[in-house]
């Protein structure tokens, strides 16, 4: 059962070559499957248990940049309350996320998008880690053309998402996403296109069986 994960900046086109690579390897795709099951087993909401995801675009951020201080929820030894949002503990989240993406890569493989997957399966046996990264102003193009939004308008959605991801993998692992050293690939999707991205990861999956 083959297992790749892909850890991607915004802009990147990780949303389309995750479900793309999963389809040529015959293994599910997991991206949503991860925070939807984690709201059910903690009796809470998927927008709640979003507000602590990797891939939600403002809610780590909001955790930490705009919180307003209560006594009531603990996130990293600060008390926060988020408005409109369950008092869940983050931790408890991403415990609980640690152990659904071990299962299922154990179970029935898959390919992983976020959460740092690369992180949290480094020592799965046969499984491939993939970055998908590149300079902002590439970002920022891609992400303008393809979402119809101005130039500014994207590079404010991408510092969003940049900020809430790499906060979730500093703070929960100590690391650094953005390390070569934690991948075996590392590609530039905004300048090799997506099919050939597609191509080259299906390969090295393959090579490592």
């Amino acid at each position: 059962m083959r297992v790749v994960t892909i850890s991607a900046t915004y802009g990147t086109a990780g949303s389309q070559i995750g479900p793309a690579v999963a389809e040529r390897l015959g293994v599910p795709f997991v991206d949503r499957a991860i925070p939807s099951a984690v709201a059910q087993e903690l009796g809470c909401t998927l927008e709640e248990a979003l507000a602590h995801d990797d891939r939600a675009e403002h809610g780590l951020a909001r955790l930490f940049s705009g919180a307003v201080r209560l006594p009531t929820v603990t996130f990293g030894g600060v008390d926060m309350y988020v408005p409109g949002v369950m008092p869940l503990a983050p931790e408890e989240f991403v415990r609980r996320t640690e152990r659904m993406l071990t299962e299922m890569a154990r179970n029935q493989g898959g390919v992983f998008l976020g959460r740092a997957g690369a992180v949290v399966l480094a020592d799965h046996p046969g499984a491939l880690h993939v970055r998908l990264d590149a300079p902002l102003r590439r970002r920022v193009r891609q992400t303008a053309t393809l979402g119809e939004l101005s130039e500014r308008e994207a590079r404010r959605i991408i510092e969003d998402n940049d900020r809430a991801r790499n906060a979730y993998v500093r703070h929960f692992y100590r690391a650094d996403p953005g390390d070569p050293c934690r991948y075996h690939l590392v590609l530039d999707s905004t300048t090799i296109p997506v099919p050939a991205c597609v191509e080259m990861i299906v390969l090295a999956a393959e090579a490592l069986d």
